[in-house]
């Protein structure tokens, strides 16, 4: 039997706290074809960004984000 490996599944902590900020999240990555699938955990204290992607590095993430104006860091 083959184990699947999670290195494509990316995870970070991010100041997404309202749901305007994560509607415009979502339309960002949208525009990225990269991103097979992303999700954030609202409730979650650290509000916690989880993207699958199998080309996208957490630093590619990490400078799309702040470059829009989200705090973002790697979660490890």
């Amino acid at each position: 039997m083959m184990m699947e490996t999670f290195e494509h599944i990316l995870l970070f902590k991010t100041n997404i706290s309202h749901d305007a900020d994560k509607l415009a999240l979502g339309n960002l990555l949208k525009q990225t074809p990269e991103i097979e699938h992303w999700n954030i955990d609202m409730e979650d204290e650290d509000r916690v960004l989880r993207i699958v992607s199998h080309g996208l590095t957490h630093s590619g993430i990490i400078d799309l984000l702040t470059q829009h104006g989200y705090e973002c860091c790697e979660l490890v």
